[in-house]
């Protein structure tokens, strides 16, 4: 743990992203392991519902704020969590400037946070950084196959830099560091309409509609529940392993049989159409986490089907 920790407080905890998907997520498990929490957010994706149950919880302060602009904090910090960031496609791609500032001003001012408290800072990266890989599944020490200049290079190169720039604060600074690249993750407080393909599939499914498969659905993702996902960056940050992990499912599956899966899960009766595939879209994406079980003692526990009654049953109160 950081140096300068009293015995005789609560640890403090700074979340960027605070009121997003995975940030509200995180926010939850920390306040339970006996935290302090201050979240950051500017609600460019995030959504107030995703925090709003911590309302009067005298260990959550909550700051309105681009986590471009100096963060300035009078109070002790121990852990710094950077997940600001749009993550979806349709963000990005609407929002490619401010994805490349939050990756690039944001993870700099973030750490200069880090740095000024003396806290323990973790990056939330991305399997993204790792492009349409040439290598399967992908391992932590390969650099990838990106293209700096296509529709996703804006958060693709965004997420790479910020770890460069992590690695640097680590080198120059002498700060402690934790890269987290994550892998797809579902669960409830995912937004319907942000363009992934669980809400896409679940939303369209619920509604009757015709699930939108892109190409020949012989591509391939792994799905990991939040709770996992979230229980293995915990560990990371509290490990004394300092070099990038993936965290995620290792089950991989076609789109063709996620889509029916989600068809079987909703009982629905939709049917499936296809469309041209994206470009850029990665035809593989499965994580070896040979460095998580092996650092972290950490594998996903929730079986898909398990997960995603809980995610359908979720969106059925949004739909």
């Amino acid at each position: 743990m950081p140096k300068q920790r009293s015995l005789s407080r609560k640890p403090t905890s700074v979340v960027t992203g605070a009121a997003g998907f995975l940030g509200s997520h995180l926010t939850d498990l920390l306040l339970s392991r006996g935290h302090k929490v201050i979240g950051i957010d500017n609600f460019v994706t995030g959504g107030v519902d995703n925090i709003s149950h911590l309302g009067g919880n005298r260990d959550f302060k909550f700051i309105e704020q681009d986590v471009t602009e100096f963060i300035f904090l009078d109070a002790p910090v121990d852990y710094v969590w950077h997940f600001a960031s749009p993550a979806s496609p349709i963000d990005y791609l609407e929002l490619p400037i401010q994805t490349l500032k939050v990756g690039s001003l944001g993870t700099h001012k973030a750490l200069g946070l880090a740095k000024n408290k003396g806290a323990r800072f973790l990056l939330a990266s991305t399997s993204e950084i790792y492009g349409d890989p040439l290598v399967h599944p992908q391992t932590e020490d390969y650099w990838g196959n990106v293209n700096p200049i296509g529709p996703r290079g804006c958060y693709d190169e965004a997420k790479r830099f910020a770890e460069a720039m992590t690695i640097a604060y680590q080198k120059e600074h002498k700060i402690e560091t934790r890269i987290v690249r994550i892998f797809n993750t579902y669960g409830p407080r995912m937004r319907l309409n942000d363009g992934r393909v669980v809400p896409a599939f679940v939303s369209q499914a619920l509604h009757g509609k015709p699930l939108t498969v892109f190409g020949k659905g012989d591509q391939t993702r792994s799905f990991c529940y939040v709770s996992d996902l979230i229980d293995g960056i915990y560990r990371l940050m509290m490990s004394s392993y300092d070099k990038p992990v993936n965290i995620g499912n290792p089950i991989e599956m076609t789109m063709i049989e996620f889509a029916k899966e989600i068809i079987q899960v909703t009982k629905s009766r939709s049917k499936i159409t296809f469309k041209p595939l994206p470009q850029d879209d990665p035809r593989q994406r499965q994580p070896d986490i040979t460095r998580a079980r092996k650092y972290l003692k950490w594998e996903p526990k929730v079986p898909l089907a398990v997960g995603l009654r809980k995610t359908i049953a979720y969106f059925r109160t949004k739909a």
